[in-house]
């Protein structure tokens, strides 16, 4: 996908064992389908590359890390299929990251809400920088984090994604993420954040491809009902984004945004 900075794109580079691969849509980088097809393709297609080691998965821009569904998409959503096989692109993406055999390193530079709190949770390492505060803001459209739940959930436990499903509306600062083990690092500045990405991507480019494999296949184990468990997820979402009550909060919030 060419670097549409009109409509978004997904951007892939590999220098040196390391893939980097970047997502961009100029609404605070949300997801419409076209994006998360893509994102899918390009995890899978690394976790086969023989000249991938590792990946990097990033954002573009300097603000938000990853703003969730777009919600031109949600309001255009007419019947259950087309939310189904809206939501189900999170759950390619997910499973992607899951069964990639290259171990994926994140790279928070900015809030994440929803779906973006999935993706920071999904990637085997996070790194953020001060300010990369996170929000589950479903519940408060009424939707939920049914998809994105699980990677959440096993990453911070049932706990602390309880209080970020519930309280759709607070915001937890990147230490809360930090100490929660959303995020395994946060820096001061973003300058630090990618110093400390550049040293560990370069030293995991080095290490053993086999045991890195392994090593992943450890960290997923207990994960193998995801394809099925993930799919059931969206089709609950797939239902809740065409009620009234939905419809009418996306569409506040639209015109808030606006």
């Amino acid at each position: 996908m060419a670097k549409d900075i009109i409509n978004g794109y997904v951007d892939v580079e590999t220098h040196k064992g390391i893939t980097t691969i970047e997502f961009f849509h100029p609404q605070s980088n949300s997801l419409p389908r076209r994006i998360l097809e893509a994102l899918a393709i390009e995890i899978h297609d690394a976790g086969k590359d023989k000249e991938t080691k590792v990946i990097v998965l990033r954002s573009a821009g300097e603000k938000a890390f990853c703003a969730g569904a777009s919600f031109n998409e949600l309001t255009q959503i007419e019947n259950e299929k087309r939310g189904y096989d809206f939501f189900s692109g999170f759950a390619d993406v997910i499973n992607a990251i899951r069964k990639c055999s290259k171990l994926v390193i994140g790279r928070i530079h900015g809030k994440c809400v929803g779906g973006g709190v999935g993706l920071a949770a999904a990637v085997d390492y996070a790194i953020a920088v001060e300010g990369a505060d996170v929000k589950l803001s479903e519940l408060a459209v009424g939707i939920g984090p049914f998809v994105v739940g699980p990677a959440i959930e096993r990453k911070i436990g049932t706990s602390a994604f309880s209080q970020l499903a519930i309280d759709a509306a607070m915001w937890r600062n990147s230490e809360w993420a930090r100490r929660k083990g959303l995020f395994a690092e946060v820096h001061p500045a973003v300058e630090g954040m990618d110093e400390s990405i550049f040293r560990l991507s370069n030293q995991l480019a080095h290490s053993s491809p086999e045991a890195m494999q392994e090593l992943k296949q450890v960290f997923w184990k207990g994960t193998e009902n995801w394809d099925s468990l993930l799919r059931e997820r969206a089709e609950i979402s797939g239902r809740l984004v065409l009620s009234p009550f939905t419809k009418e909060a996306i569409a506040k919030f639209k015109t808030k945004a606006s």
